[in-house]
């Protein structure tokens, strides 16, 4: 096939000094000379290629975008409510995609997606229909367990759920097993623990479920059963996870209830929801990539706009500021519910640390790139507590070990965890994102620190979380796109 070369100008920044934040002016020179060129090769087993050389210096600034998990709520709860929902700033990722396209053929009326304004008009709680064909969720495990939760009380109505190959591959007993216990009708695969899944919705009855890990799917899976149970649905977990779910379904008017001390979250049956204004922050599991990159590459400077800082998201914070990263919050302020800000990051050397405990539920999702940090940190990270990981789109442990040592690192992989001994250069290899989209940028982002070029194999699937990850780093190191 032809290759056409496409210049891509980059959107230069100068030098941006603390005393000079206030007058950050996109239009001075650019200073990052590195390249990032791009592939593709064929869209079928091949996928796409991308090619990467060390980037000098990732300056500017980034409008995150929309948090994806708060993105699927909104689309649901927008979609289970009385009246109309608005949605500001959604994430145009294929997940949310797949979620809207659930949705719909359950009798929503969702408008056509865009960042800028989403209408949906609600069909009530107890009322959507039996969906003419099977409903897929693609690649969301979110789609998949927080829909089984809202299916179970759809009384007289048949569903059949399922998802692509690596969705089908995932545990889904995790929440079947408590649906079940809530009188639920749901046969699959290996005993109703992999999809395809069918649900026979009925009358339910609210638990109290103690949950073996801390999961939001879990939680918000049974949470969003529960409205359509009789009585009390009660969620204990053994680490707080993220809490967007109770947040959101109080202020579509769902009486929640929040026990801290006792890390247990309840739902009264029986509630009634209205469409409200949704204000979606960005994402922080996206912005995780930039405090990276820019932290681990020298003369780099980034501006990270409206970051969702939800507290139980927050811990990729936490740790990069144990790890001696540069990072300074700005503009505090909450919209919907949710607090936000924005975030300033520059290189720094960072230093090993340890990640586990009651932490890794509040950066589950940015291990991956947490392993990266660790690579270039001085002296040894262990990462513990995070067996989780091996249950996601890929299993991300195992994946992050393979490839980050085919760059070199040193890292020796266990059962719940990885120790990574930082400090050794990296060099350029060829990886593979093992079709997960987080693995893809993380492997992205260090061969912005490695020598010699990185050839990344299925580099697209970052479309599932960050559309615009791939253009976003091309205009902040200056570079160019062959295609």
């Amino acid at each position: 096939m032809a290759v056409k070369r496409q210049t891509v100008s980059g959107s230069p920044a100068k030098s941006l000094g603390r005393e000079s934040r206030s007058e950050y002016d996109e239009t001075a020179p650019a200073f990052a000379k590195s390249a990032v060129r791009v592939a593709v090769l064929t869209h079928s087993s091949a996928t796409d290629i991308l090619t990467l050389s060390p980037a000098k210096g990732l300056r500017g600034q980034v409008s995150i975008p929309g948090d994806k998990s708060i993105s699927h709520r909104a689309l649901m709860l927008g979609s289970l409510a009385e009246g109309e929902t608005t949605i500001q700033g959604l994430l145009l990722g294929e997940d949310p995609r797949s979620t809207a396209a659930c949705f719909r053929a359950l009798g929503a009326d969702i408008a056509e997606l865009n960042s800028e304004c989403v209408r949906i008009q609600g069909v009530g709680l107890g009322r959507l229909q039996e969906p003419a064909d099977v409903l897929d969720a693609g690649n969301s495990g979110t789609t998949l367990r927080l829909m089984l939760g809202i299916l179970a009380g759809q009384a007289g109505r048949f569903f059949a759920v399922t998802g692509d190959r690596s969705l089908r591959s995932r545990p889904m007993g995790r929440v079947v097993e408590p649906l079940r216990q809530m009188g639920a009708s749901i046969w699959g695969r290996a005993g109703g623990t992999l999809a395809p899944l069918a649900v026979q919705g009925g009358s339910l009855k609210g638990i109290h479920y103690c949950s073996p890990v801390a999961s939001a799917q879990v939680k918000s899976c049974l949470l969003l059963a529960g409205l359509l149970a009789e009585g009390t649905t009660q969620v204990t977990e053994p680490a707080l996870s993220r809490d967007h779910s109770e947040r959101m379904l109080r202020a579509f008017g769902a009486n929640i209830q929040v026990d801290p001390e006792a890390k247990t979250v309840a739902v009264v049956g029986g509630s009634r929801l209205v469409g409200q204004k949704v204000q979606v922050p960005g994402d922080i599991s996206s912005a995780a990539f930039w405090l990276v990159a820019a932290s681990i590459v020298p003369e780099s400077e980034l501006l990270l706009r409206n970051v969702g800082l939800n507290p139980t998201r927050t811990g990729v914070l936490q740790v990069l500021q144990e790890m001696g990263a540069d990072i300074q919050i700005e503009n505090c302020r909450e919209m919907a519910g949710e607090p936000l800000g924005d975030l300033w990051v520059r290189s720094a050397r960072l230093r090993g640390c340890t990640i586990a405990g009651d932490l890794i539920p509040t950066l589950i999702d940015e291990i991956p790139v947490l392993a990266v940090a660790a690579a270039f940190a001085e002296g040894i990270t262990v990462i513990r507590d995070a067996a989780e990981l091996r249950v996601k789109e890929s299993d991300r442990l195992s994946a992050m070990a393979q490839e980050l040592s085919r760059m070199g690192a040193q890292v020796s992989e266990h059962p719940d965890g990885l120790e990574i001994k930082g400090g050794i250069p990296l060099h350029g290899a060829e990886v593979d994102s093992h079709e997960d989209h987080r693995i893809a940028m993380s492997l992205m982002v260090a061969a912005l620190g490695a020598q010699g070029s990185t050839l990344l194999r299925g580099a697209d699937c970052a479309r599932i979380s960050y559309p615009d990850f791939i253009p976003t780093l091309q205009r902040l190191t200056a570079s160019s796109l062959e295609s």
